[in-house]
């Protein structure tokens, strides 16, 4: 109940991104800033301080000025209030958590039913694709793929995707997470098919339709559940590490992982650009996990028994 009260806070949070930026701070924190200033006890100060380091050269963003109002967690290098880019951030790297977990959960629980089910040649196949997906380490065919997509875009007869939509990153992470999700699903199926209720209503001559809907479906949801907050953490990792090398989410867009990127080299003089999506990341992943946990728990009591014995 902590993690889900936590993760609703960060979920709200990213949502009134922007109430915040509007409303509060009274910024843009897609254009850049390098001539403006802000208020700073009492006093106006630029956003892009002279450099007092070394030679002096070039400009350093201001640093936290804890004001709600002005600059909360300070500036980037191109004068952008990082407070409000981490809220907006979040709204991207929590819609393409969710939805790549949602399709990856939705598409896999149909494959593995399917192969499970029906098992012979259509196992064979789909188990085949599994194996050649999976033997590819995930962030390398997810990096491969955002490299190949982002000149073109992806065109699936009269869908089309262009590079700079949203959907192209959660396309890709849902397909490369499909086996994690599917072949336990195929497994449960299997252990199903031999159950007495299964083979009551395969004597009775129901339709293959009909047991897959009414018999394996129900019973393999539960799992399906217990996966989906896990997925979530998992692709939003797997998003932050594509934006992070710029293969994510493209300008003038923003996650977490770009924000991270663009604190790259400020961390000696304005860490907090770098560490406060970090910190987001961290806190959001680790409310999913827990989540999870208490969703298997929820769903199988059993589970806690045996791993208490």
């Amino acid at each position: 109940m902590i993690a889900l009260a936590v993760l609703t806070l960060v979920i709200l949070s990213a949502l009134l991104a922007p109430f915040y930026a509007h409303d509060i701070a009274h910024t843009n924190p897609f254009t850049s800033n390098l001539n403006g200033t802000t208020l700073v006890g009492g006093h106006q100060v630029p956003i892009l301080q002279p450099n007092t380091q070394g030679l002096g050269l070039g400009v350093t963003p201001i640093g936290p000025t804890w004001d709600l109002h002005h600059y909360f967690l300070g500036a980037d290098n191109q004068g952008r209030d990082v407070f409000a880019r981490l809220l907006y951030g979040g709204r991207n790297s929590l819609f393409i958590g969710s939805t790549s977990a949602l399709l990856c959960c939705a598409v896999a629980a149909v494959l593995g039913m399917l192969a499970g089910y029906f098992g012979g040649v259509i196992d064979w196949v789909l188990s085949r694709i599994f194996d050649i997906v999976w033997a590819f380490p995930v962030y390398l065919l997810a990096i491969s793929l955002s490299v190949v997509l982002l000149t073109s875009g992806l065109n699936l007869g009269p869908l089309h995707i262009g590079p700079g939509s949203l959907w192209l990153p959660i396309f890709i992470i849902a397909a490369v997470y499909v086996p994690y999700v599917a072949r336990p699903i195929r497994g449960l199926t299997m252990s199903l098919r031999e159950r007495e209720f299964i083979q009551a209503a395969i004597s009775s001559g129901a339709s293959d339709w009909r047991i897959l809907t009414r018999e394996v479906l129900p019973n393999t949801m539960p799992s399906v559940i217990v996966f989906f907050p896990l997925m979530v953490a998992f692709n939003m990792l797997t998003e932050s590490a594509l934006s992070f090398l710029s293969i994510g989410v493209q300008p003038p867009a923003a996650s977490w992982g770009t924000i991270i990127n663009d604190g790259l080299g400020l961390l000696y003089t304005r860490p907090w650009v770098a560490l406060a999506p970090g910190v987001m990341i961290v806190i959001t992943a680790v409310s999913l996990n827990i989540l999870g946990d208490g969703a298997r728990d929820a769903f199988d009591p059993k589970a806690k028994l045996r791993g208490s014995v």
